[in-house]
């Protein structure tokens, strides 16, 4: 993240107290120069296995006894040259060797603060805290720290983020949570299985194969081909398996807390207020067990999934936890397009809905895969009508809601009047939305803290 000018740092009256990482971080960063080595021999492998086939064995130990200090070194330079310390406005972090880089993230425009523990990391009882950080892309991160000091930090900065005064964040502790959901193993297995995207996978795993062997009579070819869509497959139903595992939803004063992972455990933090859109999503295969997968678009976040499946009343508490006061529109309630449209998009355009409430612009897409999208209408950033040679021949246009994630929400095929219409009114609403709206915080008070001070929030 840039650091702002020298006119906007804030002059502290005491120094502040900067804080290494974990003595276990040196471990991770000592395989740079080894990634180096191995970029190398990758980039030009017939050079490489020319050199290694030159070496004695005594050279080679020779080389192992220079690379492996040489990376412990670097490992413990770049532990030593970083450090981070909470201002009463800031996180400031000081990395670099060679080149210098001080990050000021103010505290109050975090969005998030997710603690993650990959599996070597959980062995070594640390944790790795990500910040998400309003107008950046890439998330700052502090790795590593002790498992009890991420979470304590976590707990200081969400404190100091919802206006907490600075000499008692650190006595709010982390916020209590009550569990909304939890998601069994075996129904997430099943619902793997009955992905669309898992059976496509393997049918083209049998498919194109089957066809290269008449073709081409090679076995080499069809295993070349067969096994990566093969590998393809197990890899995306065995990794979404493993990294939606254990999901649990929990409700806390700081928004909702979402903790998920068999091998890197995570723990992430839905901020209250910046949700955009959300997106009910129903697949042919699930249909019969009533299950739906609720994604989100968050504001400057990169989370991105709510609940990965459960039963749609049990979602609807949990969306309705998400954007308070909002309900979920059924089914019956959503109109489709007229029925000339379906000269415009043959047979799919009986999978287009829509239905505007008092609280959402919610548009249904998709006749295999319903995806229902939900805007409120104060996340509403403009909205635009469009309409092609086609669709002006027969009376048809589509209106699009865009949000505040970058993302567009559509309804399409809609009556050429209907849409005009839907466009001033939408316009509105928006207006009414954004004034009406309570203003975005990160938590309620806790019970025992004291509040902020006034200088606190302009």
């Amino acid at each position: 993240m840039t650091a702002p000018g020298a006119g906007d740092a804030v002059r502290e009256k005491e120094p502040v107290a900067e804080r290494r990482l974990h003595p276990v971080t040196p471990l991770r960063r000592a395989w740079a120069p080894v990634a180096v080595v191995m970029g190398w021999a990758v980039h030009d492998p017939d050079q490489a296995q020319r050199q290694l086939t030159r070496l004695t064995a005594t050279t080679l130990l020779a080389a192992l006894a220079v690379l492996v200090p040489v990376a412990a070194l670097y490992g413990f330079m770049t532990w030593w040259f970083t450090h981070f310390a909470v201002t009463e406005s800031e996180l400031r972090i000081r990395t670099g060797l060679v080149f210098r880089r001080t990050a000021h993230i103010r505290l109050e425009r975090l969005q998030a603060v997710d603690v993650t523990r990959p599996l070597l990391a959980r062995v070594a009882g640390v944790a790795k805290l990500r910040l998400d950080v309003i107008g950046t892309d890439k998330k700052d991160e502090l790795a590593y720290l002790g498992e009890r000091e991420a979470r304590a930090l976590r707990a200081e900065l969400l404190a100091r983020a919802a206006g907490f005064a600075p000499e008692t964040a650190h006595e709010v502790g982390e916020a209590p949570v009550r569990e909304l959901l939890r998601t069994p193993a075996p129904d997430l297995a099943i619902s793997v299985v009955l992905t669309g995207a898992t059976w496509g996978s393997l049918l083209a795993a049998l498919v194109v194969p089957s066809l290269l062997w008449p073709a081409t009579h090679s076995l080499w070819t069809v295993l070349a081909t067969g096994v990566p869509l093969l590998g393809a497959a197990g890899a995306s139903s065995v990794g979404r398996f493993v990294g939606e595992y254990d999901w649990t939803v929990g409700e806390s004063p700081d928004g909702l807390r979402i903790d998920h992972g068999l091998l890197d455990r995570t723990h992430e933090t839905v901020p209250p207020g910046r949700v955009q859109t959300v997106r009910i999503v129903e697949p042919l295969l699930w249909r019969r067990r009533g299950w739906v997968r609720v994604e989100l678009d968050v504001a400057g976040s990169s989370n991105s999934v709510l609940v990965p499946v459960a039963p749609r009343a049990v979602a609807e508490s949990v969306v309705a936890r998400v954007l308070p006061g909002v309900s979920v529109p059924a089914a019956v309630s959503l109109s489709r397009p007229p029925g000339r449209a379906g000269r415009c998009v043959p047979v799919w355009w009986r999978g287009q809905g829509l239905v505007v409430t008092d609280t959402v612009f919610a548009a249904r897409r998709g006749l295999l895969r319903r995806s229902l999208a939900l805007v409120p209408h104060a996340k509403v950033q403009s909205v635009r009508l469009t309409q092609g040679p086609w669709k002006r021949l027969w009376r048809l246009a589509d209106v699009h809601v865009d949000t505040g994630a970058d993302k567009t929400v559509t309804a399409r095929l809609r009556d050429a009047r209907e849409a005009a219409e839907l466009l001033r009114a939408q316009a509105e609403r928006s207006r009414t939305g954004r004034r009406d709206a309570r203003p975005d915080r990160w938590m309620a008070p806790r019970p025992g803290a004291a509040p902020a001070r006034e200088s606190r929030r302009p």
